[in-house]
């Protein structure tokens, strides 16, 4: 997509990859910042609340970092921060990122010639107003059977220990064994395309 003609800065507070890829792909231009919370410490019921709930404290831990100018640069007005959380829900259990290689390879033997849904949040905060606009969508993903060797091949490479459930679902071992995504590919990769343009409209 052709850069867009962008009028205001974006912070993308994320260290995924897959993030920054998808941003770019909608034509943005950007600055990355990760917020370096303590994840496991925010807990709440319900997916779509936890989701939620990350991505904003997500927020408010990068808003305590620019606080102080010594360490990073003054963006020009208005700037947005974008900040996002992606879980997994199989059977009912809420999946973050694996904590091990054997948790990890459960939960892609798991998926085999089965369904998993996927829940994904987008805030978007003005860092000049304070305005901070939010949602979340989700996604079903339907896998073929996958090998045994295709998982072997997955931990040993070791990028899906730092993505919710073990699932990447663009990885080119993985994408071919999917059946079907009712949603969108963004969402079940963490950034949904048409949630973050609706409130970066809504955040200006």
């Amino acid at each position: 997509m052709a850069p867009k003609n962008q009028t205001f800065e974006i912070i993308l507070g994320s260290s995924s990859l897959a993030r920054r890829q998808i941003l770019a792909d909608m034509g943005y231009h950007f600055q990355i910042m990760t917020a370096d919370i303590d994840e496991k410490s925010i807990r709440k019921e319900k997916p779509e609340d936890l989701v939620m709930t990350l991505a904003e404290a997500k927020a408010d831990a990068i808003m305590l970092k620019l606080q102080n100018p010594d360490k990073f640069a003054v963006m020009s007005s208005p700037t947005l921060l974008i900040t996002a959380d992606t879980v997994v829900v199989h059977e009912g259990i809420v999946r973050e990122k694996p904590s091990s290689s054997d948790e990890a390879r459960q939960f892609i033997r798991d998926y085999s010639g089965g369904s998993t849904r996927v829940v994904g949040s987008v805030v978007v905060t003005n860092l000049g107003t304070g305005c901070r606009k939010g949602g979340w969508e989700s996604a079903e993903v339907y896998f073929l059977d996958i090998p045994d060797e295709v998982i072997d091949s997955l931990i040993e490479e070791g990028m899906i220990l730092n993505v919710a459930g073990g699932l990447m679902l663009e990885h080119t071992l993985t994408l071919p064994l999917i059946d079907t995504v009712i949603g969108t590919a963004d969402c079940v990769m963490g950034l949904s395309k048409s949630l973050t343009e609706k409130l970066i409209q809504e955040a200006l």
